[in-house]
């Protein structure tokens, strides 16, 4: 493919000059004049642009920078006396040329130099193809992510619409202890979709820890089974690796001693440590079948708990929000007086009465 060159010099023999020297090469157009040569610019894919510097109407400078938001991947070049050392200098600091060739030039040096612009100029555009070609991929696997994860979050209501309702609660208070800590935007992204699908494969951790004595051990491998299930449906999308590795680490406890993998302290995910204590902090605050603690009840609980179950950092960051901030209704939360069911239905009795 023949590439455009336009030469911009307002001395006409220079002009024919150069038009001639490229015209085999290229295919050639000139202008006499910076507007000229906008001109030209709106209306052709040009490759190459090589300017004078002094012109009268508009300086070679000047027409490399409004060319460069029209063309931004042209090549320019500018044609200098060693008398404009400033104005090059400029160019080449800015950013708006490529190269700089000195009056009187050589031909032969001159066509070399051009020939590399245009290689220059093909890899630019190929390389833009390239972006412009991931990024469009990169917005259709983000369509199906978030389409995968629209489709699961409307699955888990439809099946359970209080675990719907407490993944929404759980993302918003995840949320908030994040920009606390300053994770990265993509964190953020993929802990907000965790903190969605986190309750997919959903048997209510309290009431089972409370009940485990009396289920059976199929009953037990039917837990085990579901969040299995859970980890394998995230780790089946790729674009949700890193929240299966989220919701994966969920169970893992900060002293070591959880589940599926025992890690401990740092080894666990930031991004699991957050959710670990917002899913907690919801289901005693907001609970589905027994009766609520208060936030300082659960404050309480969930301190005493700080390097054992939960990362002390991340607990810190909670301790910070007010109800109001999580956005909870203190008068539509009951009394510790009012709960005394707690002890029979959610969490195990002597665990209870030894934090509260």
């Amino acid at each position: 493919m023949t590439h455009k060159l336009l030469i911009v010099d307002d001395e006409l023999p220079n002009l024919r000059l150069l038009e001639r020297l490229f015209a085999k090469d290229f295919q050639v157009l000139t202008a006499p004049s910076g507007p000229e040569a906008i001109r030209l610019l709106e209306q052709h894919d040009v490759a190459i642009l090589i300017t004078d510097q002094r012109m009268p109407e508009m300086t070679g400078i000047e027409l490399l920078k409004r060319s460069a938001r029209l063309r931004p991947h042209m090549v320019r070049i500018l044609l200098t006396g060693y008398t404009d050392l400033e104005a090059l200098v400029e160019a080449i600091n800015s950013g708006l040329v490529y190269m700089y060739i000195t009056k009187p030039w050589n031909n032969d040096d001159l066509k070399v130099r051009v020939s590399r612009a245009s290689e220059h100029y093909q890899h630019n555009k190929n390389r833009s193809a390239l972006e412009d070609g991931n990024r469009r991929l990169l917005l259709r696997l983000n369509e199906v992510k978030l389409g995968v994860v629209g489709a699961l979050t409307e699955m888990l209501r439809v099946r359970d619409n209080h675990a719907a309702d407490h993944a929404l609660r759980v993302r918003n208070y995840a949320m908030m202890i994040a920009t606390k800590l300053g994770i990265s935007q993509e964190q953020e992204e993929d802990l907000s979709i965790a903190a969605l699908l986190h309750d997919l494969g959903r048997i209510d951790t309290y009431r089972n820890r409370a009940t485990s004595s009396r289920k059976s051990s199929v009953d037990q491998t039917l837990i085990q089974g579901y969040s299995e299930c859970e980890a394998r449906l995230l780790h089946a999308v790729p674009e949700l690796a890193n929240v299966a590795e989220i919701v994966t680490s969920l169970r893992e406890n900060y002293d070591g001693t959880g589940t599926p993998r025992g890690l401990k302290a740092e080894q666990i995910p930031l991004s699991s440590r957050i959710l670990r204590l917002a899913d907690e902090y919801d289901q005693m605050i907001l609970p589905e079948a027994s009766a609520s603690l208060t936030h300082d009840e659960a404050m309480r609980f969930l301190t005493q708990r700080s390097g054992k179950q939960f990362d002390p950092m991340v607990v810190e960051v909670l301790t910070q929000f007010s109800p109001e901030d999580l956005g909870e209704r203190l008068d539509s939360i009951p009394t510790y007086g009012e709960h005394n069911r707690l002890r029979q239905d959610s969490y195990d009795p002597a665990f209870v009465d030894s934090v509260l």
